[in-house]
């Protein structure tokens, strides 16, 4: 893996912190997660999108 640095607002650290607190996981795993998520919604819409305009 690679490491990278982000800046995020206080309440989005918040929010993750309490998430990765529920969970048990570590909070760079907790927002890794969730950026990985999020790529995975948008490739699958940028698809969709893609298969609407050839109709």
């Amino acid at each position: 893996m690679t490491p990278i640095t982000i800046t995020l607002e206080p309440a989005v650290i918040r929010f993750y912190s309490h998430i990765a607190e529920v969970s048990g996981n570590p909070l760079e795993q907790v927002l890794s997660d969730a950026l990985f998520k999020l790529a995975g919604e948008l490739s699958l819409e940028a698809l969709r999108e893609r298969e609407h305009k050839r109709i």
